[in-house]
């Protein structure tokens, strides 16, 4: 199947400090990657790059097969490649149901309708509605955020992702913050993405990491020491010094 989403040998520094090191990676249709690492293995900057944020110092970043290197953020979403962050970027004052109508009108390229009454477009609030029912919230669609539980904004940061419908979708922390009694949720939310869609998520959680991915990508210092399956990374001595250490001990011993 060819790739969706490559990235090759890209290259970013700070002040001379070098924060991504010749980092290369491609994904298909329907990929389930982690991106894992230490703190300030320059997982962020990474997908900073490759989002359109950052601009690299060289390298290339290519969706399906066109590259989009000089293209701004914007234009990498319009082309399919979307992101969430890993502390929420919601409006409090706002419903779900209008942020994810926001999120549907920017996709069409109705920007000029985003200030108008979105309870009057039925196109808009019937694809909300969809959207909101498949992450559990259509009986929050009309509250506003302010008044909904954090894992419930998290998984409203994925309704508004699958609203401009990606081709990949990166996911920062999806669960971070989230309280342990609703990490289910976020989990469940993970495993109905559509499943030609391809998600590279960047997550600390090693349980859920070996729960979600098929294949991890470990970060160190900037450059990429392991790229292979959930079952060979807490074998690998590299990955094991660099960061993993007593996680993969455990669970070798067991």
């Amino acid at each position: 199947m060819s790739a969706v989403f490559d990235v090759f040998n890209l290259n970013k520094a700070f002040s001379g400090l070098t924060v991504t090191n010749d980092v290369s990676l491609s994904m298909a249709p329907g990929d389930r990657v982690a991106l894992i690492g230490p703190n300030g293995a320059g997982k962020t900057t990474f997908v900073n790059l490759v989002t359109g944020n950052l601009r690299p110092d060289s390298g290339e970043v290519r969706l399906n097969g066109e590259t989009v290197t000089k293209i701004d953020a914007i234009g990498r979403v319009r082309r399919g490649l979307v992101r969430s962050f890993q502390v929420t970027r919601l409006f409090q004052e706002m419903t779900p149901a209008e942020h994810v109508a926001l999120a549907i009108l920017q996709r069409d390229g109705r920007t000029g309708k985003m200030f108008g009454n979105f309870l009057s477009m039925p196109d808009v609030m019937d694809e909300a509605s969809v959207l909101l029912t498949k992450l559990g919230l259509i009986d929050l669609m009309h509250r506003k955020v302010s008044e909904i539980a954090y894992g419930q904004q998290r998984l409203l940061e994925i309704a508004m992702a699958l609203a401009l419908k990606p081709k990949v979708l990166l996911l920062d922390e999806p669960a971070a913050g989230v309280p342990q009694s609703d990490t289910g949720r976020i989990e469940q939310a993970l495993a109905d993405l559509p499943a030609d869609l391809a998600v590279l998520m960047i997550e600390h959680d090693m349980d859920l990491v070996f729960r979600f991915a098929k294949r991890v990508i470990v970060l160190a210092a900037g450059t990429i020491i392991f790229d292979g399956s959930p079952a060979d990374v807490t074998k690998d001595a590299a990955v094991r010094e660099a960061y993993l250490g007593s996680y993969a001990n455990a669970s070798h011993a067991a």
